[in-house]
């Protein structure tokens, strides 16, 4: 097993002398891995007797290695070398962070921007789908599936062989896809949810297929397991527990910081396990995704907490204030952060394994969709920006003031939330904006692309406190595309998508700013260069 490492100042360390003696006393390492679903008390009983398949994952994977790798040698001899994943949340953040860290070429189609996806219909002779979803349900992925099929048909390819599916034994998509004879039917443990996932079929068999040693990294993370399944006082998973979940007052933004791990986008993946499975009934933590010098890394806030994910052979690492430093493989750190996770719910008296709220937004597209109202008129436009907010625009009448009276509903516990829902690949640099406006508002803020975070952090919007100010940029696209059989486009499909998880966050009684761009690329930089103006505006009234 990797090296595995764990130190911790302040409300962290003062979390774990707290709780470690019950943690150990309830021996609540061994009864998480003997599958005691009665941990997270009497409501969260019927859920967690049919989730807790993840703490033998690594086990129970090991039979599918074989035929993945059978698999990915007989599309290589047909010349099929690149492999797109469809899917959402759970099914496409381990997978990317898997192969990101190996160094693999694996392509995550998790958006339904049309741009986005027509960068994604390439290449078409060497490339074959993986569709990830537990039911099959999910719309996006639907959706994709549909136009890939399409796409290879048009191309003279023959379809069926060229798509794989990944979904639970006996769920709607495995009966079609055996019916429909595509290429490979890949079955996960259905008492998996998806943000646990990593260690199942939905993790292994795109990242398999890419070119990833899945066979190592399951090897890793059964040492892993071992290492965690004793009520030990060194048990780093028992610590990082109680880090998250356990400091009084409970530190509720906990940002994770990349400091040297040599992990890709590991952030990303913990974000959606933590937020989702804590942020609920009024409480939870929120993770924030940040650089290890990120504003809200030295604000010394009294509600934020520091992880920082730093390099096994990192020597002296020298902690602040009120922060975490872990290291392991990634194999490793997924078992640990997955477990923490657990720990913290009990902390917390929450359920770690539903997620209530997430279907809220599902339900208001899906409405949006089907009655096809006329856009909502904006308040006002400036340049490329069409802008719609609350009563507490007031007298705004530019997208930067707009920006300024949304930071205003800001209180001292409050987390700004930046949601964009464009094309993330092509417009990656426009992230920037988070370390601005961090540093403009002086409280946490998040970035997320949708719709993928609505698989994600949306959770936590929804359920946790009723903290969070929210940022939705959407952008005009240039081109659209139909999903065969469906009625609506891509294009519609992810506007209902942003326009009903506004919707809901202003019937929870959220501040929600829409900056809508007419011009997709000058609309980024107009609000890029409103950011940087507010930025500078904030720099110089701290030197002054």
């Amino acid at each position: 097993m990797s090296t595995l490492s764990y130190d911790a100042t302040g409300a962290a360390r003062e979390a774990l002398e707290q709780h470690l003696p019950a943690l150990l006393e309830d021996r609540i390492a061994t009864r998480i891995f003997a599958k005691d679903h009665t941990l997270w008390g009497p409501d969260a009983e019927q859920e967690s007797a049919v989730r807790l398949g993840w703490v033998e994952a690594a086990t129970v994977s090991q039979p599918l290695v074989s035929g993945i790798l059978e698999l990915r040698d007989a599309l290589k001899a047909e010349g099929v070398t690149r492999i797109v994943l469809c899917g959402m949340g759970g099914s496409s953040l381990a997978p990317e962070v898997i192969a990101g860290t190996a160094g693999v070429e694996l392509t995550v189609l998790d958006s339904t921007d049309p741009e986005q996806v027509s960068a994604a219909l390439v290449r078409l002779a060497e490339t074959a789908i993986v569709v990830s979803s537990k039911s099959g349900s999910t719309v996006e992925t639907d959706s994709q599936r549909r136009i890939f099929e399409q796409a290879f048909t048009d191309a003279g390819i023959d379809a069926k062989s060229r798509i794989v599916i990944v979904t639970d034994p006996g769920s709607p998509l495995d009966k079609a896809s055996r019916e429909a004879g595509y290429r490979a039917v890949f079955n996960a443990d259905p008492n998996v949810g998806g943000r646990f996932s990593a260690l199942t079929a939905f993790g292994l068999v795109p990242c398999g297929l890419a070119g990833v040693d899945i066979q190592a990294f399951l090897d890793e993370a059964e040492e892993a397991a071992e290492i965690l399944n004793e009520d030990a006082p060194e048990n780093i998973g028992l610590a990082l527990g109680t880090a998250l979940g356990g400091t009084n007052p409970l530190r509720n933004k906990i940002v994770i910081a990349e400091d040297g791990s040599g992990i890709v986008g590991f952030a990303d993946w913990a974000e959606q396990l933590i937020a989702e499975s804590t942020g609920k009934l009024g409480t939870g933590v929120l993770p924030v995704v940040a650089g290890p010098s990120a504003p809200e890394v030295t604000s010394g806030a009294a509600d934020v907490l520091v992880v920082r994910l730093v390099a096994a052979d990192a020597d002296d690492v020298q902690l602040g204030d009120n922060e975490v430093a872990i290291a392991g493989g990634l194999a490793t750190q997924m078992m640990v952060w997955e477990f923490a996770t657990a720990v913290a719910g009990r902390l917390l008296g929450i359920n770690p394994y539903d997620q209530p709220d997430v279907e809220a937004a599902k339900v208001a597209a899906r409405g949006l969709l089907d009655a096809q109202p006329e856009p909502t008129p904006a308040n006002f436009v400036d340049g490329a920006i069409e802008v719609r907010g609350g009563d507490w625009l007031g007298d705004a009448s530019t997208a930067s003031a707009a920006v300024s009276a949304l930071l205003a509903q800001l209180a001292d516990d409050s987390y700004l939330s930046v949601q964009a829902y464009f094309d993330r690949l092509a417009y990656a640099p426009f992230e920037g904006v988070r370390d601005q406006l961090a540093a403009v508002s002086g409280r946490p803020v998040t970035f997320g692309w949708g719709p993928r975070f609505l698989h994600s952090t949306g959770q936590f919007h929804k359920g946790g406190p009723a903290i969070g100010v929210f940022l939705q940029v959407t952008a005009e696209s240039a081109t659209d595309l139909s999903i065969p059989e469906r009625p609506f486009t891509f294009g519609e499909l992810i506007s209902a998508q942003a326009a009903g998880d506004a919707q809901v966050l202003s019937d929870h009684g959220r501040p929600v700013l829409r900056l809508h761009l007419t011009d997709r690329a000058a609309g980024v930089k107009q609000l890029q260069d409103i950011v940087s103006e507010l930025a500078g505006q904030a720099a110089s009234h701290t030197e002054s």
